[in-house]
């Protein structure tokens, strides 16, 4: 039997689209999947069922075949000579600040999954008793792994909200889900930092929060509850002077093999891997994490940091989600301008005066367009898809902040 498929025989393993399958009946069907012929890269392309999509991912693995989730046959054969040998699982994927959405293959081995799971369940308190719910689709890493990590502890996974008592989500989709009547007790959290007043919110309807950060290619390297973060079980975490602040590098058993296709991953000699995160201390043992280099915009000779932004502007009255963009301008560079999704209970201008009284002046938008926030399939802001949107002219009006420019002193602090 899989390494993955731990609940008795008789209990429920999976519950997608209204169709219940006991362990029993999973593990049956991964022993009688038939695979492609050969030993070559087996493709699970998107929009796979979700119960076929485990099935044949927990059949690759027993089997030792290496599986594609999330690209079709095509893809499988042409990133296939260019994969890491010892290369078990690869997963399409593609940042939230890639306007094209160009998908890179992240490859791992099965065995840099299964070393987290007993630490998860540990920290997370699930186990056998849980019913699991996910909210986004299985070809994205963080979701399958969270299926993955439900049959690990012998609990059910589905995709309904309604008798779980756990989910698995996004910063911006837990947002959204927390207007619904029924939530679970409990939800870890994963995928961007999480503003403060998203875990008000959280504590509100009682839901106790796990926050993980982690990245595909880096799987788990942090955990803890309140945004402060401390290293996952079996990582060493450093803080790396970079252009933009503290670059966190990680070394672990649970890191990718490698990267087909591009994208951020980087390597020492040490073993230490980074995606180029930035974070800072906030205690003696634990961070918090600020960004991503690659999202800094300069501005009148100042380095602003746009997670950071939008943490402070999430946690501004009627602000849903927010994302903040660079955009080109000839005095200062670059100036900041926000897009926001608001819940109705304040207008626009409301909370562009609200972000006056409390944003530094170098932080503040200059520029405020209100737009429902697009997502990537992980849940994700889609950062990149605004930014093209916005050199385009395609957002809208915008809103302007009618705020002076820094001044040298206001810049430095002073």
């Amino acid at each position: 039997m899989s390494d993955w498929l731990r609940g008795p025989r008789g209990g429920v393993a999976l519950a997608f689209g209204g169709d219940a399958v006991r362990y029993g009946e999973l593990a049956d069907a991964v022993a009688a999947a038939v695979l492609p012929g050969g030993d070559g890269l087996v493709a699970c392309r998107v929009g796979t069922d979700p119960i076929r999509l485990i099935t044949l991912v927990l059949a690759c693995l027993e089997r030792g075949r290496p599986v594609l989730v999330g690209g079709d046959a095509a893809a499988a054969e042409r990133i296939s000579a260019d994969l890491p040998p010892g290369t078990e699982l690869a997963l399409l994927t593609s940042g939230s600040s890639d306007p094209a959405g160009t998908p890179r293959a992240v490859a791992r081995t099965n065995a840099s999954w299964l070393a987290s799971a007993a630490p998860l369940a540990e920290i997370a308190g699930t186990g056998p008793d849980d019913r699991i719910a996910v909210t986004g689709p299985l070809h994205v890493s963080m979701h399958l792994y969270a299926a993955l990590h439900a049959l690990w502890t012998g609990a059910a996974v589905g995709d309904e909200l309604r008798g779980a008592s756990t989910l698995h989500a996004t910063p911006t989709r837990l947002a959204r889900l927390l207007e619904a009547d029924t939530l679970p007790a409990a939800a870890i959290v994963a995928g961007a930092a999480m503003s403060d007043s998203l875990r008000e919110r959280a504590a509100a309807r009682g839901i106790r929060v796990t926050e993980y950060y982690g990245a595909a290619e880096l799987s788990f390297v942090a955990v803890g509850r309140g945004g402060s973060l401390a290293p996952f079980p079996g990582v060493e975490v450093e803080l790396r002077p970079a252009v933009a602040g503290r670059e966190l590098w990680a070394r672990s058993p649970y890191l990718a093999l490698g990267v087909v296709g591009g994208g951020m991953l980087r390597r020492d000699d040490g073993g230490f891997a980074t995606v180029g995160d930035l974070a800072e201390p906030n205690g003696p043992e634990t961070f918090r994490i600020t960004g991503r280099g690659d999202a800094a915009i300069t501005t009148a000779g100042a380095t602003v940091l746009a997670e950071d932004v939008e943490a402070r502007i999430l946690a501004l009255p009627g602000v849903v989600a927010a994302v903040v963009l660079g955009e080109t301008d000839a005095l200062l560079g670059e100036r900041v301008v926000a897009v926001v999704e608001l819940d109705g209970t304040a207008d626009a201008a409301a909370v562009v005066a609200a972000a006056r009284e409390r944003l530094p002046v170098a932080e503040l938008p200059r520029r405020w367009f209100v737009n429902a926030i697009p997502t990537t399939v992980s849940g994700k802001p889609a950062r990149g898809l605004l930014q093209v949107a916005l050199a385009a002219g395609t957002l809208g009006p915008s809103i302007p902040s009618h705020a002076p420019h820094p001044s040298p002193s206001e810049r430095s602090g002073a």
